[in-house]
């Protein structure tokens, strides 16, 4: 049987295992001590309100130790303020180093609102000393006398720090170089000085001041390849004739249908005559008849009228045989 005394230190000794353990698995002792040992000032509970206020505390004190040693004046709250507003703490703490050993002035609130908009503040940073050089694919142009040019340029390009914030990007600045490039070359007179003076392209380009309200600054425009494309001058007039000539087409065959029917109209009409006429000599029979028997038309008047039928025939016939042929026609 243990005594009292004994039982009460084992007691003692298990409750403080177990309090050793709970505070090395919630308090980052190694961490403490790392900080300790480079000289920065983090105290126990303040790695203790960052567990509760659910912060990982390696992610602020290691950039805050790097920052320490680089000399940069920046405090912990900063840091853990930065990381609750879902910045990344260590890429900010790079890019201020960067930018000190660069010699470029850059503040711990410019970089962190730099990095919450969403830009990669340290390779801005690494832009503005290593400029980048943007490739912009093929751009077509037409000149005057009607021949496309094609046309690749190369921005050379440096992050604008103050205006990386509300800057436009990469596709603003190519677009507004395709603009450029675009308008220039449809301002030559003709293609072939395009060819032979490709740097004109780039100072009238670089000229216009296209970096104006992006994140960048325009360092140099290049030409680096220039092509002949098609003769759309010529291809446009063929289309234009091929146009002219569809529509040609179809006035003459509207005229030709109007054509049509007014021949379909008039035979119409001349077979309403003939039906007419047809129908008027069924009635001179009658009307002689008629004649005859009411005394207007005497025997002797008829006999002449036959007669004159006759003899008209007659005529009509010799006329015909008369007649001489027509050459063109087979016999």
């Amino acid at each position: 049987m243990l005594g009292a005394d004994t039982l009460f230190l084992l007691v003692v000794i298990v409750i403080a295992i177990i309090v050793v353990s709970v505070l090395i698995t919630f308090v980052p002792i190694g961490l403490w001590i790392s900080a300790l040992a480079a000289g920065v000032k983090v105290g126990i509970f303040t790695l203790i309100g960052m567990r509760l206020r659910r912060v990982i505390p390696r992610r602020v004190v290691e950039p805050l130790i790097k920052a320490h040693k680089a000399g940069l004046p920046v405090a912990t709250n900063q840091l853990e303020s930065h990381y609750l507003a879902g910045g990344n703490v260590d890429r900010v703490v790079n890019a201020l180093i960067a930018a000190q050993r660069a010699n470029i002035e850059l503040t711990f609130e410019r970089a962190a609102a730099i990095d919450l908009a969403g830009r990669d503040v340290l390779e801005a940073v690494q832009m503005s000393v290593n400029p980048k050089v943007i490739e912009t694919p093929f751009i077509a142009g037409v000149a005057m006398d009607g021949i496309e040019v094609k046309a690749k340029a190369r921005i050379t390009v440096r992050a604008n720090i103050d205006r990386l914030v509300g800057g436009a990007g990469e596709e603003t600045v190519i677009a507004r170089v395709g603009e450029g490039v675009v308008s220039t070359i449809g301002s030559s007179d003709n293609h072939k000085k395009v060819l032979e003076n490709p740097d004109m392209i780039s100072r009238t380009v670089l000229a216009k001041g296209l970096d104006a309200g992006t994140a960048f600054e325009i360092l140099s425009i290049d030409i680096a390849d220039v092509d002949i494309g098609k003769n759309i001058g010529a291809q446009l007039q063929t289309d234009q004739a091929e146009a002219d000539k569809k529509i040609a087409q179809a006035k003459a065959e509207e005229r030709r249908a109007m054509a049509v029917a007014n021949e379909q109209e008039m035979k119409a009409r001349v077979e309403e005559m003939r039906a007419k006429v047809v129908e008027a000599e069924a009635e001179v029979p009658l009307a002689m008849s008629e004649a005859l028997k009411s005394g207007n038309l005497g025997v002797m008047d008829y006999l002449s009228l036959r007669n004159i039928d006759a003899d008209t025939d007659m005529r009509d016939s010799i006329g015909r045989m008369t007649k001489p042929k027509d050459s063109n026609k087979p016999e």
